[in-house]
């Protein structure tokens, strides 16, 4: 796959990833309860819990300020800014990980938003590192 085809994967899944943070970001400020499928209060246990802020900052935010992060490190077409997307996929896939780790083990409830984000990011931190490693082998230039 081409550099720029990579590159613009990335986009699209951090495009994704803003679209599921931001309706989770506005279900938080709005005071509404997250619609899922299937029923079962799943989302709203998450979302209730106390896991889903981060010194104060709820963490949909948090997911949204890290796929727009990402969207603006692919800007700068250079090496660094492909290390700094790949770096920031892995940390959100991190995160996403423990998040996941804490619904299933600690609130034993599902959110099917935050699973969905969780996939977006894990296929993020792969598409980076395939966008860096094209471009550092000399794959066709974006």
């Amino acid at each position: 796959m081409t550099v720029r085809r990579l590159r613009i994967a990335v986009g699209a899944l951090a495009l994704v990833g803003a679209g599921i943070a931001g309706y989770l970001t506005w279900v938080h400020f709005a005071a509404l309860q997250p619609f899922c499928v299937g029923g079962g209060g799943g989302c709203e246990r998450v979302q209730s819990s106390p896991y889903a802020e981060l010194a104060g900052v709820p963490v949909a935010v948090v997911g949204l300020a890290g796929y727009l992060a990402i969207l603006g490190s692919l800007a700068p077409r250079d090496a660094r800014g492909r290390s700094v997307t790949a770096f920031l996929a892995f940390a959100g896939a991190g995160f996403s990980a423990y998040l996941t780790f804490v619904e299933l083990v600690v609130i034993d409830a599902i959110c099917q938003w935050c699973v969905a984000s969780a996939v977006v990011m894990t296929a993020l931190a792969g598409v980076s590192v395939a966008y860096l490693l094209t471009a550092e082998t000399g794959g066709a230039r974006a």
